[in-house]
C-alpha cells in the first residue's frame, strides 16, 4: 500500500467501512487500534499511527478497540451482524412478531439509533424497509399456497390496516396481493410500473445488446428466455403507461412455483422494487437534484439471476462493452438450452461448468478469464455457494462470499451486489466509465482514480448504487 497519511486520516473520520481489512489506525494516547469505520470520537492526527495488518499493531503494543473489536473483524467475526441476522431471520418466521422498529430494536438490545446504523451498513436499508421485506415475503408464500383470506394474511404478517399492507405488497411486488395469489394459475400477469416510471430507458437497457439470444426488444415489447425449475419458459412484456402486460409460455402446464420465480425474475429485470430517488434529507440535497434532473425516476435494473449478474461482470472484466457482449453471447451458445430460434436460456451454473477452458480460449476469450468464469460456476454448481441466496442477506455477508472467489476482485462485487442483488449503497470505485462520468459531472480537468472517486461520491451515501447507475447513463447506456 502506498502510504498517504493524511488520506488515510480522512478516511478514518469519515468512518468509511468500505476501508475496513486494508488498513488498521493506532492511537497513541490510549494504547488501542482501530478498524477505519469504528464510530468512536476521532483522536487528533498527531496521536494516530497506521498499520497495514493486525500483527504490526500488536506488535507496536496496542491492543484491539473494543467499540470496533477489530480482533473479531479480522477472525472473520461481528457479533452485532450476527445478533441482526438472528433477529431478521426470527422475523422471516414470524414477523408480526415485530410490529414496529422499536420493538425490533428492544429484542436486538442495540437501541433503535444503533440499529439504524447497523442495517445501512450491513443491508443497505432502513430497519423499517427490512420488516417490510420480511412482511411482503413471507405474505407472498402464504398467499401463493395457502388459502386464507387475504386480510387474514396481511394481518399475521403484522399490519396493522388492509390499506398499508396493499401498499406495501404492490410497492414490492407490482401486485396486489390477490394478484399475486392469482399467479398460482394464471400466465398473464399486470404488473403496474410506479410512477415517472421510464419505459423508454428500460426498453433501451433491455435491448442494448441488439444480437443477445436471451432478450430481444421489439418496439414496446421485450422477450425473454428463463430457465424455470421444470425447463425453459418464454416471457413477454409489453411496457405501457402505468402498467406492464407481462405473458408466460411454456410447452408444460406451469407450476405455481415456477410462475412466482418467473415473477420475481421479472420484477429485478424491471426495477421494479427498488429506489427512483433517495429518502429524506438526501432527497433534497442539491448534488442529488443536479444529478437526478436529467432522468427522473430512473431505476437500478438487475439480472433476472444472480449468477447471471456474477456471469457477465467476470465477462466484462477489463473488455470494452462491444467485446463483452460478443463473449457473454459465444457463452450462452455453448452452454445455454435453446427455446426457440431465437432465443437461449442463461446457463446454469451446471451446465457452463461442463465446459472445458478451451471452449471459450478458441472464441476469445483468454485464458485467465476462461478460467474465473468456470471456477465460479463449478464453486457454484458444487454448492459451495449458494449464490441465489445472497440478496436475502447482508450485503456484507455478499461482498465476503463473492470476494472468495478467484477472479472476483473489489470491481466484480461491487458490481453484482448493485447490479444482482439489490443493495443500495455500492460503489464500483475503480470503473473506468464511472470514473469518465464522475469527471464530466463534477467539472475536473482529468479522470479520478478510485479514491478520488470514493471521495466525490461519498455525499451521495447510503443511496451510491443509484448516484452509479445515473452517472453511468450519462454516457450512455449502462452495463
Amino acid at each position: 500500500m502506498q502510504w498517504d497519511e493524511s488520506r488515510l486520516y480522512e478516511v478514518f473520520t469519515a468512518r468509511d467501512a468500505t476501508w475496513n481489512g486494508r488498513f488498521l489506525t493506532g492511537v497513541v494516547t490510549t494504547g488501542i487500534y482501530c478498524l477505519p469505520s469504528c464510530p468512536a470520537r476521532k483522536p487528533l492526527p498527531e496521536n494516530v499511527r497506521f498499520f497495514e495488518t493486525e500483527t504490526e499493531a500488536l506488535e507496536a503494543g496496542l491492543r484491539p478497540c473494543r467499540r470496533c473489536r477489530p480482533d473479531l473483524f479480522y477472525q472473520g467475526r461481528d457479533p452485532d451482524l450476527e445478533r441482526l441476522e438472528e433477529l431478521l431471520a426470527e422475523g422471516a418466521r414470524e414477523p408480526a412478531q415485530f410490529p414496529d422498529v422499536a420493538s425490533l430494536a428492544a429484542a436486538s438490545g442495540f437501541g433503535v439509533t444503533k440499529l439504524a446504523a447497523l442495517a445501512r451498513r450491513h443491508y443497505h436499508a432502513t430497519p423499517l424497509a427490512l420488516l417490510q421485506r420480511l412482511r411482503v415475503g413471507w405474505a407472498a408464500d402464504r398467499l401463493l399456497h395457502g388459502a386464507e383470506r387475504l386480510l387474514d394474511v396481511g394481518f399475521e404478517a403484522g399490519w396493522e390496516s388492509a390499506s398499508a399492507f396493499h401498499a406495501a405488497f404492490r410497492r414490492l411486488t407490482g401486485l396486489s396481493p390477490g394478484g399475486y395469489r392469482r399467479l398460482a394459475s394464471e400466465d398473464e400477469i399486470l404488473l403496474r410500473l410506479p410512477s415517472r416510471y421510464r419505459i423508454d430507458d428500460t426498453l433501451a437497457y433491455l435491448g442494448r445488446d441488439p444480437e443477445s439470444p436471451t432478450e430481444r426488444v421489439r418496439g414496446r415489447a421485450a422477450g425473454r428466455a428463463l430457465l424455470l425449475s421444470g425447463g425453459p419458459a418464454r416471457v413477454t412484456v409489453e411496457l405501457a403507461a402505468g402498467h406492464a402486460r407481462c405473458r408466460l409460455e411454456a410447452d408444460r402446464t406451469l407450476s405455481p412455483g415456477e410462475r412466482a420465480a418467473a415473477h420475481a425474475a421479472l420484477v429485478r429485470w424491471l426495477a421494479l422494487d427498488g429506489e427512483a430517488r433517495p429518502a429524506g434529507r438526501c432527497g433534497r440535497d442539491a448534488l442529488w437534484r443536479r444529478l437526478l434532473r436529467r432522468r427522473p425516476g430512473l431505476r437500478v435494473p438487475r439480472t433476472p439471476t444472480v449468477f447471471e449478474g456474477l456471469t457477465w461482470a467476470i465477462v466484462g472484466q477489463q473488455v470494452n462493452l462491444p467485446f463483452a457482449y460478443r463473449l457473454r453471447r459465444r457463452a450462452i451458445e455453448l452452454a445455454g438450452e435453446r427455446l426457440d430460434p431465437w432465443l437461449i436460456c442463461h446457463p446454469t451454473p451446471g451446465r457452463l461448468a461442463d465446459l472445458e477452458p478451451a471452449e471459450l480460449t478458441r472464441r476469445q476469450y483468454s485464458r485467465r478469464k476462461a478460467e474465473y468464469l468456470l471456477g465460479a460456476a463449478r464453486h457454484v454448481a458444487d454448492g459451495a455457494l449458494d449464490l441465489e441466496s445472497l440478496p436475502a442477506g447482508s450485503a456484507t455477508r455478499a461482498g465476503d462470499r463473492l470476494s472468495a472467489l478467484r477472479g472476483v476482485g473489489p470491481w466484480t462485487v461491487q458490481y453484482v451486489l448493485m447490479r444482482s442483488c439489490g443493495f443500495a449503497d455500492c460503489l464500483p470505485a475503480s470503473d473506468v466509465a464511472l470514473a469518465r462520468a464522475a469527471a464530466g459531472f463534477f467539472a475536473l480537468e482529468g479522470r479520478p482514480g478510485a479514491d478520488e472517486v470514493r471521495r466525490l461520491l461519498a455525499p451521495f451515501a447510503p443511496h451510491r448504487s443509484l448516484a452509479t447507475f445515473h452517472l453511468w447513463s450519462l454516457l450512455g447506456a449502462p452495463a
